[in-house]
């Protein structure tokens, strides 16, 4: 039983996606967030910040190509929002990737800010990552990475969200 378990819950491929929303509604805006992310159409599920072993990272075109509408899925997401305008708001996910993904689990490390552009948030939430693997072991990460998204609330002060997404994929 365990080994079956194992199969279906365990996530064997992922990919990173990112979208900005503007909406005169928080919720409008959010939902415009996903759409520009293309990740409207499923049904999300947010989970801590482990990337599995065995964890292919992917193209986010082959793994949109591999999910129906509707499906559940499961995602680590940085998410922020606001309507002040001029305010510049940004999300992140910094990524600690082993150096045997065979044998090892790496660390997603989620990161949302007012005021940071995109490369200081990136930066920070890379660095997030990499102190939370080596909290874990004595070795460096292979390497690190991040997916971020920012932007400035226009002058109008209509609703911005920016999200910023790793997407599980279970087959």
């Amino acid at each position: 039983m365990r080994e079956r378990l194992t199969r279906i819950f365990v996530p064997k491929r992922v990919f990173f996606t990112c979208g900005v929303g503007r909406d005169s509604e928080y919720l409008g805006s959010f939902e415009m967030a996903l759409r520009t992310a293309k990740i409207e159409c499923y049904n999300l599920v947010t989970v801590s910040s482990i990337l599995p072993p065995k964890c292919r990272i992917i193209p986010r075109e082959e793994g949109l190509a591999d999910l129906d509408p509707g499906s559940i899925v499961f995602t680590v997401m940085s998410r922020i929002s606001s309507n002040e305008s001029h305010r510049r708001i940004s999300a992140s996910i910094g990524v600690a990737i082993p150096e045997s993904m065979e044998e090892q689990w790496g660390y997603f490390a989620e990161h949302h800010a007012f005021g940071d552009g995109k490369e200081k948030a990136g930066k920070y939430a890379e660095d997030l990552a990499y102190r939370m693997y080596q909290s874990i072991t004595d070795k460096t990460p292979e390497k690190t990475l991040n997916i971020t998204e920012s932007a400035i609330v226009d002058e109008d002060g209509h609703w911005t969200t920016v999200l910023a997404a790793a997407i599980f994929l279970m087959e």
